[in-house]
């Protein structure tokens, strides 16, 4: 059965989301061992050294706080992405996070290489899925590019046209190509905003459920619906 799937609005590695982040760790069957964790700053490739080391240091240092082994993968590009040493410590890992930054370059460094392979493999036996913003978007069928104004492919994993995190928070000057994505979305589609601090934590053909401080909100054809902390939300 594949792992659980997080799909965080923000807050990662920061103390609000220790509750959601306990539950993940809680919900894997290791026979008393410790969990291991890979932390992925892969979205902030871009972003340069002092980026990637500050999510790398959070990461390691968060996780080390809950009890779990940590390591901190410094997959940054595709190089990195397709380099064969990553690929075992992510095929044994328990729990792989990812950290946001920007959505697109985190998509096209993951597309096709040795790293998402085994990321795949792990998550397939049971392992769980977390990520934070950028780490969320890329599961849907599409990704918004607010640079854009459109949008571009994403994996779509989770039964979702799109995933929209820092719902609550997205600047006005973007509100209208959320209005513009709701509008397209066709019967039986769906976009989900997720609230910062806020998680929708499931498995595919499984229940989901809100954990965190705000709301998720599920838009369709048809109208939208919101859901608070602990309510289920139905993906089916």
């Amino acid at each position: 059965m594949n792992g659980l799937i997080a799909l965080v609005g923000s807050g990662e590695y920061l103390p609000v989301m220790e509750d959601v982040d306990r539950h993940l760790l809680a919900s894997l069957n290791l026979n008393g061992q410790r969990p291991r964790v890979v932390c992925l700053p892969t979205a902030a490739g871009q972003e340069g050294d002092e980026s990637v080391n500050r999510w790398s240091r959070m990461g390691v240092e968060h996780f080390q706080k809950l009890g779990a082994e940590v390591t901190a993968l410094r997959i940054i590009n595709k190089e990195t992405a397709n380099d064969p040493q990553h690929e075992s410590m992510l095929e044994r890992a328990d729990l792989i996070y990812f950290s946001g930054g920007n959505p697109q370059y985190l998509h096209d460094t993951l597309q096709g290489s040795l790293a998402w392979t085994a990321l795949q493999k792990a998550w397939s036996r049971g392992a769980v899925y977390a990520g934070c913003s950028a780490g969320a978007m890329i599961l849907a069928k599409r990704i918004p590019s607010f640079r854009l104004f459109g949008t571009v492919d994403g994996f779509g994993i989770v039964p979702a046209q799109y995933i929209m995190p820092h719902f609550d928070a997205i600047p006005a000057m973007f509100k209208p190509l959320i209005s513009v994505l709701k509008s397209r979305l066709k019967k039986g589609e769906r976009m989900i905003g997720i609230d910062e601090d806020t998680a929708l934590v499931g498995r595919l053909g499984g229940g989901w459920k809100v954990m965190g401080k705000s709301r998720v909100h599920v838009f369709t054809h048809n109208g939208n619906q919101t859901y608070e902390n602990g309510q289920p939300v139905p993906l089916d």
